[in-house]
């Protein structure tokens, strides 16, 4: 039995209580909330990756500053696996310019209490339990990240 998990970074960016997030259309045609968060491209890292799916899917540039946690979630009822590497950090440099990736219908700000109360409309469980990891605290440097293709 072979498992192939998908690999995708996520960004949870604070201000003021409130967390950026994206409302974006689903595969299966829903609209969906989720962080700036996507798959990795071919050659690419993890913090150029979280960098960029921000940029793309908000128009902010982010700032990663720590990790809160790798999330494993098997999606039922075909059992696909997403291995979530979730950033937290800062953004700067908006550009609401910057037309947004596929699917994105816009980049919005929400509170935890917004999260909470559209829990059924969020894109995957660990949108929420990235968030409440961060709330407790949990964040580990980016020095636990190597790279061995740079080496």
């Amino acid at each position: 039995m072979t498992c192939t998990a998908y690999n995708t970074v996520a960004a949870v960016i604070e201000d003021q209580g409130r967390f950026l997030m994206v409302e974006e259309h689903t595969e299966n045609g829903l609209v969906a909330f989720n962080q700036p968060a996507g798959h990795l491209d071919p050659d690419e890292g993890l913090l150029e990756a979280v960098i960029r799916e921000t940029r793309e899917e908000t128009g902010w540039k982010f700032l990663p500053e720590g990790i809160v946690g790798i999330y494993q979630w098997r999606v039922p009822p075909d059992g696909k696996t997403y291995l979530r590497f979730c950033f937290h950090g800062t953004c700067r440099d908006h550009r609401p310019d910057v037309p947004l990736d596929t699917g994105i219908i816009r980049a919005l700000w929400m509170t935890h209490e917004e999260l909470v109360s559209r829990q059924p409309h969020l894109r995957s469980p660990m949108v929420l339990r990235c968030i409440d990891d961060y709330l407790s605290g949990v964040s580990h440097p980016l020095s636990i990240l190597h790279n061995l293709d740079d080496e």
